[in-house]
C-alpha cells in the first residue's frame, strides 16, 4: 500500500507524540522513589545498552574519536535540560512543563546569532520577544517571583537550546547514531556520582517505568527524525504543537490537574512565535 508521505510523516509523530508524553508518565511515577539524578542514571543505562544492540549491527566505527570536546559540551548542556525537564515534572503541572519546553526555540533563535553568527532579523526578533510574551503569560510572576521548579524547566530549554546549536555543528560529521551514543556514555557518569548521595534501587513495580523513560527517550528524537525526512517541518513542527493540549487532558484525567486556560494560551504564542521564525528560515534557505 502507497501511503503518502504526509500521511507517514504525521503517524511519526504520533509515534513521537506517545514517546513523549510517556516520559513524563514516567517520569512523574519514578519520582515517587527516585531523585532525579537517579532516573537520569537509569534513564543513560538503558539507552547505552539500546544503542550498543544498534552500534553493534551497524558497525562501532563510526563512533571512534569523532569532535570529543564539542560531544562533553553538548552533553554537558543537555544534561542540564534533562535535569530540569524531569525535575519540573515531579514538581509542576504536566502542561506547564510541556509548555514552558517550547522555549527552547526562542533561546535556540538567540543562541544562533552569537555562536552561529546567525543574522538577527526583525522576524527573529519578533519570535524572540513573543516567545518571552508566552512565558509571562504561562507563569504570570507576582511580587514573590518565580518558583524554583518553573526556573528549572525554563533552565532546561535554555539547555536544550544549546544542545540543539551543538548538534547543528555535530551534524556535519557525525551520524545520529554516533550522537546519542556519546550522550548516553558522557551523562551515565554525570549522572551516577550526584546519585550516590541517596542512592535507592527502584522497587520492582516501578522497573517497567524506568525501561519506558530509557527507550521513549530514543524513540522519541527518532521519530521526529523520520517525520521530518518525509515532510516540512512546517508540516511536521506544528503537529509536535499537540503535545501540549494532549499532556492537559491525560494530567486532569491521571492526576487531577486543573486545565489552566493561561498556560495553552502561553503556549500558543510561544509555538506561533517558533512557526514565524521556522518559516522565515526557510525562506532564507530557498533565496
Amino acid at each position: 500500500m502507497n501511503i503518502p508521505p504526509v500521511l507517514r510523516a504525521a503517524l511519526w509523530m504520533s509515534g513521537a507524540l506517545a514517546s513523549f508524553t510517556f516520559m513524563a508518565l514516567g517520569g512523574r511515577e519514578l519520582a515517587s522513589e527516585l531523585t532525579t539524578f537517579q532516573i537520569l542514571f537509569f534513564r543513560s543505562v538503558v539507552g547505552l545498552i539500546l544503542v550498543s544492540t544498534l552500534l553493534t549491527f551497524s558497525g562501532w566505527a563510526q563512533v571512534r574519536g569523532k569532535r570529543v570536546k564539542l560531544h562533553l559540551l553538548r552533553n554537558t548542556a543537555h544534561f542540564g535540560g534533562q535535569f530540569g525537564w524531569f525535575y519540573g515534572i515531579s514538581l509542576l503541572p504536566l502542561s506547564t512543563v510541556f509548555a514552558l519546553e517550547f522555549t527552547a526555540p526562542v533561546w535556540t533563535a538567540l543562541l544562533a546569532v552569537f555562536v552561529l553568527s546567525e543574522r538577527l532579523t526583525m522576524v527573529r526578533l519578533m519570535s524572540i520577544l513573543m516567545g518571552f510574551g508566552g512565558i509571562l503569560l504561562i507563569l504570570r510572576p507576582t511580587v514573590n517571583g518565580i518558583g524554583s521548579a518553573e526556573m528549572a524547566v525554563i533552565g532546561a530549554a535554555a539547555g536544550y537550546a544549546v544542545a540543539y546549536v551543538m548538534t547543528k555543528k555535530l551534524g556535519a560529521d557525525n551520524s545520529p547514531l554516533t550522537i546519542i551514543f556519546y550522550m548516553t556514555i558522557i551523562q551515565l557518569p554525570l549522572s551516577f556520582l550526584p546519585s550516590l548521595w541517596q542512592w535507592t534501587l527502584p522497587s520492582m513495580t516501578l522497573w517497567p517505568w524506568v525501561v519506558l523513560v530509557g527507550v521513549t527517550a530514543l524513540s522519541a528524537h527518532y521519530c521526529i527524525a523520520r517525520a521530518l525526512a518525509l515532510a516540512d517541518a512546517g508540516v511536521v513542527v506544528p503537529m509536535d504543537f499537540l503535545r501540549l493540549p494532549l499532556i492537559t487532558v491525560i494530567g486532569f484525567l491521571l492526576y487531577d490537574e486543573a486545565f489552566d486556560i493561561w498556560v495553552l494560551a502561553g503556549g500558543a504564542i510561544i509555538f506561533v512565535g517558533n512557526l514565524i521564525n521556522m518559516r522565515e528560515a526557510a525562506r532564507g534557505s530557498k533565496s
